[in-house]
């Protein structure tokens, strides 16, 4: 088994911590060599410039996603020249009723090498493998929705 670590810091810029008034910014650092800052969503008062943990988390699944689907390209000797996604995740009420990540959507464009195609349909049968086997697409499983267009 891995164990993967972050490290999050967040210092109180004001006197007071009280509701509305205060930052949610923050850094979560990366195998101590790469910094991102973090924020809650523009809809609940976070920077715009700054990511959020939903975008993160639709990144975590667009990343593992294409990662089983390289994997499994390989494998089958697809020769693919560049992948691209565009992942939306969508927040909504859960069965529960609490706020939460309730659907991502992802969009990968896959290209090949020139002179090698795969129809429509082997092209989907591998994205469903990619999903049936990616980590994060598992983690997810029983709370969150994923649609693969």
């Amino acid at each position: 088994m891995s164990n993967l670590a972050i490290d999050l810091h967040w210092q109180r810029g004001g006197t007071v911590l009280q509701a509305g008034s205060y930052s949610a910014a923050h850094r979560v650092s990366f195998n101590g060599t790469f910094d991102m800052d973090v924020d809650a969503a523009p809809d609940w008062g976070g920077d715009p410039a700054n990511t959020n943990p939903e975008q993160a988390l639709a990144s975590a699944l667009s990343s593992c996603h294409m990662m089983t689907f390289l994997a499994l390209a390989a494998k089958a000797g697809w020769p693919v020249a560049g992948y691209s996604d565009h992942a939306v995740a969508h927040l909504g009420k859960n069965p529960r009723g609490q706020m939460s990540v309730v659907r991502i959507d992802l969009h990968p464009v896959v290209r090949f090498d020139p002179g090698f195609a795969v129809s429509d349909e082997a092209l989907a049968q591998m994205q469903d493998r990619a999903h049936r086997y990616c980590f994060i697409a598992n983690t997810l499983a029983d709370s969150v929705k994923i649609n693969i267009f």
